[in-house]
């Protein structure tokens, strides 16, 4: 659990009209929050990044000057915003949009208007990320782990592997596709891999097969983070042989039960 309470995060609404900014921000005083900044747009966000790094940014989807994935790609590009967790509170619906916001890592993203226990549950997260514990194992080293990350999205790699390193896991290599998995995995031994779903040349199902019948690891343990919705498809893989599925966005927390549950199992 967390050392620090919700009343210690400085927090950043980027939020244009006036109306949801007044909303927004009494839902998080509700919610025990003090320290609350807002501006208009993704601009004076970036200016406000620099000078004052918050603990929390919370964006609207559409913006005067950008929209919040011009936002988060900003932030995940810039070594001062890097790791800063990003919200997202949009009545916007359309995975197109969505996606790019869940690949670059997001502690929640919340439709308009939400509710006052999914917000509260986000700065849960959000204080997960901000002031991580280190995962226990009992049979494990933590800081000897090695793990592999599979994922085509650069940021999706960053953010994955930040929140591994939050929680202490120091050895993870990564690759962009299952291709790239598999020639690792021929020259290297892991105790996880974490995988994508959707990947170009070898998606996450394929590579989850390979590694089951063709690999010289086929009882390692995998985790497919993804943020894949098709049930069917989720059903394919675990068939196929994945241990667990764990959407996207998702907390340090989850992340640490998972890992426990597999290495356990």
């Amino acid at each position: 659990m967390a050392q620090i309470s919700v009343n210690e995060l400085a927090i950043l609404i980027v939020e244009p009209s006036a109306f949801q900014q007044k909303m927004i921000s009494q839902e998080l005083i509700d919610a025990g929050c003090t320290d609350i900044e807002c501006v208009t747009g993704l601009t004076a966000a970036m200016d406000h990044m620099q000078r004052y790094t918050p603990d929390l940014v919370i964006s609207a989807m559409y913006l005067p000057d950008g929209d919040g994935v011009e936002l988060v790609t900003r932030m995940r590009s810039g070594d001062v915003t890097l790791k800063i967790p990003f919200m997202l509170i949009s009545s916007e619906t359309r995975g197109k949009f969505l996606e790019p916001i869940r690949q670059a890592g997001s502690v929640a993203m919340l439709p308009k208007p939400f509710r006052h226990d999914d917000l509260v549950l986000a700065l849960k997260a959000t204080l997960e990320f901000v002031d991580p514990e280190e995962l226990e194992l009992d049979d494990y080293d933590t800081h000897e782990l090695k793990v592999l990350l599979v994922d085509d999205s650069e940021f999706a790699l960053k953010h994955i592997g930040s929140a591994l390193e939050a929680i202490g896991i120091q050895h993870v290599l990564t690759a962009h596709n299952g291709e790239e998995a598999m020639a690792l995995i021929e020259r290297e031994t892991f105790d996880l891999v974490f995988t994508d779903y959707n990947m170009p040349i070898m998606d996450g199902g394929e590579l989850t097969q390979h590694i089951r019948t063709h690999s010289n690891q086929p009882y390692v343990p995998i985790l497919m983070v993804t943020s894949e919705q098709n049930e069917a498809r989720l059903e394919g893989v675990v068939q196929a042989g994945v241990n667990a599925v764990c959407n996207k966005p998702f907390s340090p927390d989850q992340l640490k039960n998972l890992i426990r549950s597999l290495l356990s199992d």
